[in-house]
């Protein structure tokens, strides 16, 4: 997904159905990187509760810009909404 993500300039990768712990390396490099406008928090609710897919966030060592854009900055930029709301 990572691939398609970085070709094609509308397709975008969510995290849901993982917690910040479980994601693979690649895809914790592909946030921290240049994919750090592609990807989107989910969480899988009601399966998975967002506070448990936030527990580990601090150690993918994101910079601030990258962390406000993947927990809320690129949903805002990608579905047009106001990004005064977060």
């Amino acid at each position: 997904m990572i691939a398609l993500a970085t070709k094609y300039p509308n397709v975008y990768i969510d995290s849901s159905a993982y917690k910040v712990k479980r994601f693979p390396r690649d895809f914790s490099d592909f946030i921290r990187g240049h994919g750090r406008t592609k990807v989107l928090f989910g969480t899988n609710f009601p399966m998975l509760m967002p506070e448990a897919c936030l527990e580990g966030l601090d150690a993918l060592a994101l910079s601030d810009d990258a962390r406000t854009a993947f927990l809320w900055g690129n949903a805002a930029r990608i579905f047009g909404l106001d990004a005064q709301l977060h």
